[in-house]
């Protein structure tokens, strides 16, 4: 088990001007607060912030960050508060606790809006310093080590979200041996039966694994010292839930799986990474298409290295990493190691580390735009840990995208009005569509037309989160307005009917004393939910008409104003209807009653979708405001083929159920769905669902059925 000892000489090792003391009042100050408190497994309480402050000094932080880890539980399971902590340890301490804290103090509507709610206030701290989510990470892997004692349900819940959040952090933040323990612990819990088998064969093999291993070490280690290299070399295989996932991939078992071994070349010098480089290739005939140069092109979250695979002794294939002393440093401990040569540096200062964390901006600004728990986490997914294609600007910038991003994202990357305004692009001077899936080391230039606008299809094109919230943000804006200007429509056409303005309403303050009666905050967003129909005209009309005029009978308005402004505000698109004299409406068909040409019909302005079309029989109608009734008949130019559903009662015959088919098809009537069942009384249900042109096609096929003998009764059904 850690002592305190050990955290403080690990403290001292990385940061010899640190002070211990500091650190034993902290763990003081938690074993007090902590008193009588145990974990699951019985242990006392105090043993977890304890374990967490030595992985804290394994990452090489400082005092503050060493404390911070000590007292990270005290706010949220004891009395214990910031106030207090700020006054035995200082600000810096109680900034980095406060960060850590979770909120579950405060209510929320699930438990998902809770988990993006801690997400986007870890956040907003990581943006002012970094060393609030190395201790986050601490707290969950030492929290993930011990995950034994808890029930299957919340093991899996932890790992799960640990899979897709932390671990990925951890790999952005360029911690490897984090993130790959981290991987491995998820693994175990996830798919407990697939860890066992593989780590099972692993451990099988580990015999000839460390002889093979020892040979190409030897052969590397005879080539590199006979051209003068110095260098240290290492191997062993890759992490369980690497090889899970090259076996998941690649859709072969362990024993058909290459490439799970990883030898690493350290060497002194950059040049002689390049030179290392050589003698493998010399040595081992390179996989194609599998060298990567991450010096030269460095990941976004600093990592660098050469990496190439190739068909070592035996055939065997083998992936290779050669770098510098200062670049392995940076891949095991990240972020941490770069502050280990900057000391003191922890926030987003200067243009370097600027540079490093640009990932890090994007989340803070998809917290400012995305208000949605569930679409927030979606996009941190999605996009900050998806694998990346790098792709070029004109000017020979390199840009990071998720893989199967499109020239869409591109141009959201740059800017959002060019994103906006996007009608195009080139790649590698070719035009190309925007639905084109950048591949590595693209030159993307944009194509865009003044005056264009977002589709709501392109929400399936891209794969980023910036553009996809850029898209949203706009649709939404878009979709605002045009309620806007309905919701207005609505009102100015009822007040019409008293001889009133809207205007004039407005100028005397009328309307917003209205909405605020309503607890709206604006007449804006009144206006706006008269659009979504989430108010009622007539509940907002006694607001703004006088008592003696409301008790009199409204005087006739002539129609066509609300079209005029409904035609400019709606989205087009040709639908067989004509809705108030225009014939390129939108329009919805509910399946509620299934018109079909000829029915007689009545539309109704629905929110933000165009006009529903009901039969004007059908009892929904009832529940529809008067006032976004519109004069709706069909285009006797048009006709579409519409869905109706027919039950056909009849005795259960052999031979009947071919009888009625053959009906459909002498009427050129297709059948689109059929669903038959009989009753003990030997009487049969047939529910045809079919495709019919107009009204008269559909009477004419119903007659003929019920002329069959054995067919009782014909009947058309609502879906």
């Amino acid at each position: 088990m850690i002592r305190l000892d050990d955290v403080i000489e690990l403290l001292g090792k990385n940061h010899p001007n640190s002070d211990p003391d500091l650190v034993r009042r902290a763990y003081v100050f938690s074993a007090a607060a902590h008193r009588g408190q145990t974990r699951r497994n019985g242990e006392p309480y105090l043993v977890h912030p304890l374990e967490v402050s030595h992985i804290v000094a394994e990452l090489r932080l400082d005092a503050a960050s060493v404390c911070a880890a000590l007292l990270h539980d005290t706010v949220e399971d004891t009395v214990a508060t910031i106030d207090d902590i700020r006054a035995q340890f200082g600000d810096d301490v109680a900034f980095l606790v406060d960060g850590v804290t979770k909120l579950e103090k405060l209510n929320f509507n699930s438990a998902e809006e809770a988990a993006a709610e801690n997400f986007r206030k870890m956040l907003i701290a990581m943006s002012r310093d970094l060393r609030v989510i190395l201790v986050k990470l601490a707290d969950r892997l030492h929290n993930v080590r011990t995950l034994t004692h808890l029930n299957p349900d919340k093991q899996r819940r932890i790992a799960r979200e640990t899979l897709d959040i932390f671990a990925p952090l951890a790999n952005r933040l360029g911690i490897n041996w984090v993130k790959t323990e981290l991987e491995d612990l998820c693994f175990k819990y996830l798919y407990p039966e697939e860890y066992r088998e593989l780590a099972e064969l692993i451990k099988k093999t580990r015999r000839e694994r460390e002889q093979y291993i020892d040979r190409v070490i030897e052969v590397l280690d005879t080539e590199l010292k006979k051209h003068d290299v110095h260098a240290e070399i290492s191997g062993r295989p890759k992490h369980l839930w690497s090889i899970h996932q090259k076996m998941k991939i690649s859709g072969q078992g362990f024993d058909n799986l290459f490439d799970i071994l990883a030898f690493r070349i350290i060497t002194s010098r950059l040049s002689e990474c390049y030179e290392a480089l050589g003698h493998v290739h010399s040595l081992w005939k390179p996989v194609p298409g599998r060298f990567k140069d991450y010096i030269a092109l460095p990941k976004p979250n600093g990592y660098q290295s050469l990496h190439t695979s190739v068909m070592g002794p035996e055939s065997e294939r083998i992936e290779i990493q050669i770098r510098t002393m200062e670049m392995h440093q940076f891949a095991e401990l990240g972020v941490a190691a770069h502050w280990a040569y900057k000391e003191g540096q922890y926030g987003l200062t200067g243009k370097e580390a600027a540079d490093k964390f640009a990932w890090l901006r994007q989340l803070l600004e998809w917290h400012r735009d995305l208000q949605d728990p569930t679409e927030f986490m979606e996009t941190v997914k999605v996009d900050l840990f998806a694998d990346e294609v790098y792709v070029f600007t004109p000017k020979g910038e390199v840009k990071a995208f998720p893989r199967g991003a499109t020239p869409l994202d591109f141009a959201y990357s740059v800017h959002t009005d060019l994103g906006h305004e996007c009608t195009g692009a080139r790649v590698n001077g070719m035009i190309v569509p925007l639905r084109y899936e950048l591949q590595n080391g693209d030159m993307v230039e944009i194509i865009r037309t003044a005056g264009s606008k977002p589709g709501r299809d392109w929400l399936q094109i891209v794969r980023s989160g910036r553009a996809k919230a850029k898209i949203r943000a706009w649709l939404r804006l878009e979709a605002r307005d045009r309620m806007l200007r309905i919701g207005e429509e609505l009102v100015e056409k009822e007040l019409r009917k008293y001889n009133l303005s809207l205007g004039k309403l407005r100028k005397a303050g009328k309307l917003l004393e209205a909405a605020q009666k309503h607890r709206f905050r604006s007449e804006g967003e009144c206006l706006v939910a008269l659009g979504y129909e989430k108010l009622r005209v007539d509940t907002l009309l006694p607001d703004l008409v006088p008592p003696e005029r409301l008790s009199t009978p409204p005087a006739p308005v002539q129609e066509g104003a609300f079209s005029k402004v409904f035609k400019k505000i709606m989205p087009r698109r040709e639908g067989g209807i004509v809705v108030d004299g225009m014939d390129d409406i939108a329009t919805v068909f509910p399946k509620c009653c299934s018109p079909v040409h000829g029915d007689p019909i009545v539309g109704f302005v629905t929110r933000g979708r165009g006009v529903t079309i009901h039969r004007k029989d059908c009892p929904q109608v009832v529940n529809y405001d008067p006032a976004r009734r519109m004069d709706v008949h069909w285009d006797t130019q048009s006709r579409q083929i519409r869905p109706v559903e027919i039950r056909v009662y009849s005795v259960d015959t052999p031979g009947l159920l071919a009888s009625i088919s053959q009906s459909f098809h002498s009427a050129g009537v297709n059948i689109s769905a059929v669903n038959c069942r009989t009753t003990p009384e030997k009487r049969a249900v047939n529910n045809f669902t079919v495709l019919v042109n107009d009204l008269d096609q559909l009477k004419r096929v119903m007659a003929m059925i019920e002329k069959i003998e054995g067919v009782s009764s014909v009947e058309r059904l609502a879906t």
